[in-house]
């Protein structure tokens, strides 16, 4: 095996066990930043429909308190204004999502499905948990969910959500008196869930990953091509007539010109070196004919 040859197996050992290193913690990293590009977007609709859910609490519903006894107007409810404000925002984005889901809802529409309501069951479970994060297969892909618990924090809300005998007529004229109800202070009765698609962002860091791993073979390839050419220009084929040298002076040969290198590096110091054996050993053949 020649020394090229030992050179590049050594060489591309090393580089495999590298890149290897570099395309493991590569993905990793570009998989986060992916996950953390969805979750920005997952934390922005959650606060726009936290903001949504402040305002009509504020500023809409004391302007249609006084209509509320002759005709239940949803407008005036935070859950109802965030949610269709939210669904207005992702029409043109089906699979962004934004939902109020609880376990006993006024609006059959907002009940919980299995999954929300073991979202809502672990924020029942474990008060001091303010969000919840996860990845959830869908049939469109992978999809990130933001979960906040909604509490029952202000006493109004049981105006509508304590009792039958208590809540508005306007409100059971529309919804009947069979949902929403029994809810208590401080209770958990949903959870916020917004859900955005992961698909795109992964594609985007899948794409980069390939482009990063990729140049950086290139730029191996080429640097293996380069390191080639100096070491057969600079070790291999000198050593290579040193060697072919030795042969020829080995099997008597004496009349050979002398190969000289003239760098200072190893190389020149083994040409010069066996310079002066072969002329040693000229002279003491010469000595031995006399």
């Amino acid at each position: 095996m020649g020394l090229g040859t030992k050179f590049n197996l050594v060489l591309f050992g090393m580089f495999a066990a590298g890149l290897a290193v570099a395309a493991m913690l590569t993905y990793h990293l570009l998989q986060d930043f992916a996950r953390e590009a969805v979750l920005g977007r997952a934390r922005v609709m959650m606060d726009t429909a936290q903001a949504v859910r402040s305002y009509t609490a504020t500023e809409i519903r004391p302007l249609l308190a006084d209509r509320m006894d002759d005709t239940f107007l949803p407008h005036t409810v935070p859950s109802f204004a965030a949610q269709e404000n939210l669904r207005r925002v992702v029409e043109d984005y089906p699979d962004f999502s934004y939902k109020e889901a609880a376990l006993n809802p006024t609006n059959p529409v907002d009940r919980a499905t299995d999954w929300e309501a073991d979202i809502i069951n672990l924020f029942r479970k474990d008060r001091d948990q303010e969000e919840l994060v996860t990845i959830r297969e869908t049939p469109t892909g992978q999809a990130l969910v933001l979960a906040r618990p909604l509490v029952v924090n202000d006493e109004s809300c049981l105006t509508c959500h304590s009792t039958v005998q208590a809540a508005p007529g306007s409100m059971l004229a529309v919804y009947g008196p069979s949902n929403g109800f029994g809810w208590e202070l401080n209770e958990v009765i949903g959870a916020q869930v917004v859900s955005v698609p992961m698909s795109v962002p992964l594609q985007r860091a899948w794409t980069t990953f390939l482009i990063v791993i990729g140049t950086l073979a290139a730029v191996f390839l080429v640097v293996a091509v380069l390191l080639n050419i100096f070491l057969r220009v600079l070790v291999i084929r000198p050593v290579v007539r040193l060697s072919n040298m030795a042969v020829e002076v080995s099997m008597g040969n004496m009349d050979l010109p002398e190969v000289k290198h003239d760098s200072r590096d190893e190389i020149g110091a083994l040409s010069a070196a066996f310079a002066r054996m072969r002329r040693s050993l000229e002279t003491a053949l010469n000595m031995l004919k006399e």
